[in-house]
C-alpha cells in the first residue's frame, strides 16, 4: 500500500504556519462556523475557492461539482444550499465558473467521456438555448468562453428558482445570488452582472446579464 507521507508533512507545516500567525486559530475555527458566503463552483483543482477571494477557512461555505451545475434534482447541491441559507444564514450565494473549464469544453465539443456525459447534458442544454449568440462569435475559443459565461448565468438563475431560496426571500431573509467567472490566465474574477436579491425578477436578470456579455 502506497502512503502519502508528503501530504501529511504538508499538513503539519500548514498547521504550524497557522498557529505561528495566530496562536488561537484552530481554537477559534473549531468553536463555530459562521460564513457570510456560499460558493458554488467547479471541481477544477486550479480554482481554489478560499484562496482566490482571500478568505480564511471558516469564512466561505463551498460546494463544487464539474462545470458548477445547479440541478433541481441534485440533492447534494440542494442540501448544501439549504444548510447554508437556513442554518448558517449566509448573506450571499456566489456561482462561479471559470474560463478553460474542461467540463464546459467537453459539452461544447460534444465529447463522449462516459458517465459524465449525462451530467454535462445540462451544459449542452445551455449551449442549445443560446446557440444563435454563441455561433455568432468568430472562433471556437471565443464560443467556448461564452458558453462558460452563459453557463454561470443559467446556473445562478437555477439557484434563484430553488424552493430554498424562494422561501428565504418570501420570509424576508437577506440573501443575494451572484454570477461570477474566474480567469485562469490572470487569476482575476469577473462579475457577470447577475445579482438578484429577491426584489428583482431572476429570469429578467438572466436575460439582462446574458445580453450584456461582450
Amino acid at each position: 500500500m502506497r502512503s502519502l507521507d508528503n501530504l501529511f508533512q504538508n499538513n503539519r507545516a500548514w498547521a504550524e504556519r497557522r498557529v505561528a500567525e495566530r496562536p488561537d486559530f484552530f481554537q477559534r475555527l473549531s468553536s463555530q462556523q459562521n460564513p457570510d458566503y456560499l460558493w458554488i463552483g467547479c471541481s477544477d483543482s486550479r480554482v481554489p475557492a478560499n484562496e482566490i477571494v482571500g478568505l480564511l477557512p471558516g469564512e466561505l461555505f463551498v460546494h463544487r461539482n464539474v462545470a458548477n451545475v445547479v440541478v433541481h434534482t441534485d440533492l447534494n447541491c440542494l442540501s448544501v444550499i439549504q444548510y447554508a441559507v437556513e442554518v448558517l444564514k449566509v448573506d450571499h450565494i456566489i456561482i462561479s465558473g471559470h474560463y478553460g473549464c474542461g467540463g464546459v469544453r467537453a459539452a461544447f465539443d460534444n465529447q463522449k467521456l462516459g458517465l459524465i456525459d449525462n451530467w454535462l447534458r445540462h451544459v449542452q442544454d445551455v449551449r442549445m438555448r443560446h446557440a444563435a449568440s454563441i455561433d455568432a462569435l468568430p472562433d471556437a475559443e471565443a464560443r467556448a468562453r461564452r458558453l462558460c459565461e452563459l453557463n454561470v448565468i443559467e446556473q445562478a438563475l437555477h439557484v434563484c428558482e430553488t424552493t430554498v431560496v424562494q422561501d428565504a426571500w418570501a420570509r424576508g431573509q437577506q440573501l443575494t445570488v451572484h454570477g461570477w467567472i474566474y480567469d485562469l490566465h490572470d487569476g482575476l474574477l469577473r462579475d457577470l452582472r447577475f445579482c438578484v436579491d429577491g426584489a428583482d425578477d431572476p429570469a429578467a436578470a438572466c436575460v439582462a446579464a446574458a445580453s450584456a456579455l461582450q
